[in-house]
């Protein structure tokens, strides 16, 4: 059975999200002194309430790029939310007093969006894919670009068959 999404599927559950999460969060401690924490919406959503929580961060702000359209293919991509004026003119006003979560970088494209606005921030991920991991500073695991990651917020619990194909008995 192929995935309609790619050549290869990386389900991820709650547990292994929340993993992932705080590893991202051991990973970025004492990287950084962050007057506030960015999440790109929605994915970015989950990761950021973690890794806030793990480094005391308080001062959270979303800015919202949608680029994904019915769970299918990057479409055009569509800012339907800036970042607050006085978040980015936190520190130096050019954002290395910021720290940007996201779920994940694949082509690139809503992270050099986002470093338009905050060209200096540390930008984080939970994955990456090859062709937006130049784009990213901090990540967790690499995932092939034929790869499509179901989140656990994406699944229910259901039979899973064997990579091979074989005998389910």
């Amino acid at each position: 059975m192929s995935d309609p999404h790619g050549d290869k599927a990386f389900p991820v559950s709650w547990d292994q999200f929340h993993r992932d999460s705080r590893a991202l969060a051991w990973r970025l401690a004492g990287q950084g002194k962050w007057e506030a924490m960015i999440c790109v919406t929605r994915g970015g959503l989950v990761p950021a309430a973690i890794i806030a929580r793990e480094l005391g961060i308080r001062l959270i702000e979303t800015v919202c790029v949608a680029s994904y359209h019915e769970y299918q293919d990057q479409g055009d991509l569509a800012v339907l939310k800036e970042i607050a004026r006085n978040v980015v003119d936190l520190g130096d006003g050019n954002g290395s007093a910021l720290l940007v979560i996201d779920d994940l970088v694949d082509t690139g494209r809503t992270a050099r969006r986002v470093r338009e606005m905050v060209p200096e921030c540390h930008y984080a991920t939970m994955y990456a894919k090859p062709a937006g991991r130049p784009l990213v500073d901090t990540f967790i695991t690499e995932v092939s670009q034929d790869t499509w990651i179901y989140f656990p917020w994406d699944m229910g619990y259901s039979f899973q068959p064997p990579i091979s194909g074989g005998d389910h008995g």
